[in-house]
């Protein structure tokens, strides 16, 4: 989706952290610092300094794929579907987020290889349909020292601690990251190309000047390599999908939360939505998505070009929120109609802020023809209400 929901909760936190954590934080070990924040009410993020979306701008690769510093905030965000030759399903997140603490030109050089204007954070998920088990992790970083970072040159590396986005080859990507016996070391190699989201790469996300980002996708990725659960790597190939999202804004009042639709067609073809949710429940005008044909062609898709309607609900027993659970998806124009559901239901994330975001199956018919897939759906604003928390 415009990915500025959790880019936006992240930030906060982030932010929030490296002012009040100081050196102490920046100096524990990765995988022992605290990962639980309480945000509430915090003073609006300050953007004076900052580039914003007010526009298309050109983007060209590779050299869109790193980092924006002019930017305030940005993600690399990949999911994916994953198939073992013993039948083993797993669905996979791997995200880095990047924070701007300071505005470029409020950056003053310092003597210390410590110092940072920039922090990070990261996600990394596994599920595990076959044992109906769903793990994730986050960690924090200062972008300093070497311990967290983008670059483009010679190629892009993205990384936070030893979670890393590795480009390879021209169209080809590695991606590695474990923790606590879970892990994934995963080869990317792009069948379709970069896709423009919004208008060129322009993404609005409300009424306001600036309040929008930059948004492009690599929807098809065909993915090999291994997945590890229980520090035992197995043989798995399936596909991913990439975000890239970089913006200073904020989502426009009365936001309660979203959902987010990422779906790969057996048919070669792929389906991006999002239904931003206001707090009286109704679909925001600006939500929005993106339908991409097989031969690589996106058509730009507003609210009245598709409908997602909820067909069941899950609640769940540690935060007793009740998330939609199955959706039935539909693009008129195209004869598109999906039935979604998660491969298992519980792929609730108990991080900075709980949120559920998980792998999903479906089938459907597209211009009177069966399709069948898999994809990732991102549920927020259920353990709670966004509104006021940014």
């Amino acid at each position: 989706m415009n990915r500025s929901k959790i880019a936006i909760r992240a930030a906060v936190i982030l932010a929030l952290l490296a002012i009040a954590g100081g050196a102490w934080w920046a100096l524990q070990p990765a995988e022992t610092r605290p990962v639980s924040a309480q945000v509430s009410d915090p003073q609006p993020a300050v953007i004076a300094g900052f580039a914003r979306a007010d526009g298309p701008r050109p983007l060209t690769f590779p050299a869109d794929l790193g980092a924006h510093p002019d930017f305030q905030t940005e993600w690399w965000y990949y999911t994916g579907n994953l198939d073992a030759k013993d039948g083993r399903h797993f669905g996979f997140q791997l995200t880095i987020f990047r924070r701007a603490l300071l505005p470029p030109g409020k950056v003053t050089p310092r003597a210390s290889d410590w110092t940072a204007d920039q922090v990070y954070l990261a996600q990394f998920a596994l599920t595990d349909v076959n044992s109906n088990r769903f793990t994730s992790y986050e960690r924090y970083e200062r972008g300093g020292a070497g311990l967290a970072g983008a670059q483009v040159d010679p190629r892009l590396r993205v990384w936070l601690d030893d979670w890393t986005i590795v480009q390879t080859g021209a169209n080809s990507f590695r991606l590695r990251a474990a923790q606590a016996g879970i892990g994934i070391d995963l080869t990317l190699n792009d069948l379709q190309g970069t896709v423009l989201e919004g208008d060129r790469g322009y993404s609005r996300k409300g009424p306001a000047p600036g309040n929008a980002s930059y948004y492009f996708s690599q929807p098809r990725l065909a993915t090999s390599g291994t997945v590890t659960v229980d520090g035992k790597a197995t043989p798995a190939t399936g596909l991913t999908w990439m975000d890239h999202e970089f913006s200073t804004s904020e989502l426009p009042a009365g936001i309660a939360g979203w959902d987010w639709f990422a779906l790969q067609l057996s048919d070669g073809s792929d389906l991006m939505v999002y239904r931003l949710r206001r707090q009286d429940g109704t679909a925001d005008p600006y939500s929005s998505g993106m339908l991409i044909a097989a031969d690589g062609s996106a058509h730009p898709l507003s609210l009245a070009d598709f409908s997602i309607d909820a067909q069941a609900t899950w609640t769940s027993a540690y935060s007793k929120a009740k998330y939609p659970s199955r959706w039935r998806i539909r693009v008129p124009s195209v004869g598109l109609s999906l039935e979604v559901t998660p491969w298992i239901s519980d792929q609730e994330h108990h991080l900075s802020t709980v949120y559920w975001e998980g792998a999903v199956k479906f089938q459907g018919t597209a211009a009177g023809k069966p399709v069948s897939g898999n994809g990732y759906v991102e549920l927020t604003g259920y353990a709670g209400s966004l509104g006021g928390r940014f």
